[in-house]
């Protein structure tokens, strides 16, 4: 007797997980999921109008009524897109859309999870025993790796 998973209760092909967009979509969630997946439709047909550089540092956040509200990472980025509002708009009306007015928001870029941090500096004495170690070691791609190591700067 074989197990039976819950998407091959529900029809979909066996190993298949159900997609929760579809799931979602007939119920109360529905026009939100269609206004999200618009969105990111509109994005990166607002976007190809942009310089890849800046294209890339930006998103479209929202259209409300007239305005599109875009996100930076930084004030920079704000700058640089507030130069190209009228490539914005025009592109917007280009896809049918009344925008008049360009709002650019800076949301800083979401922090490193603790995890992911940089590790502590290498004491001297871890240091001099990489070296050690890759003096006495045969394979010198390892031994190049080691001193490399070795001679990490002691605060990063």
């Amino acid at each position: 007797m074989s197990k039976r998973t819950h998407s091959q209760d529900r029809g979909a092909a066996p190993g298949s997980p159900p997609d929760a967009l579809q799931a979602v979509a007939g119920g109360e969630l529905g026009s939100v999921i269609e206004r999200a997946q618009w969105l990111d439709r509109l994005d990166a047909l607002l976007r190809q109008s942009l310089p890849a550089a800046l294209a890339g540092q930006c998103r479209l956040a929202n259209v409300d009524k007239d305005k599109l509200v875009f996100l930076v990472s930084a004030p920079i980025w704000k700058s640089k897109l507030r130069l190209s509002a009228d490539i914005l708009l025009d592109a917007a009306a280009a896809a049918g859309l009344p925008a008049r007015t360009l709002v650019v928001k800076v949301v800083p870029a979401t922090p490193i999870s603790p995890g992911e941090t940089a590790g502590k500096p290498l004491s001297q004495a871890v240091r001099e025993s990489l070296r050690t170690t890759a003096q006495s070691v045969g394979d010198p791609e390892l031994r190049a790796q080691l001193l490399k190591l070795a001679s990490l700067p002691e605060t990063r």
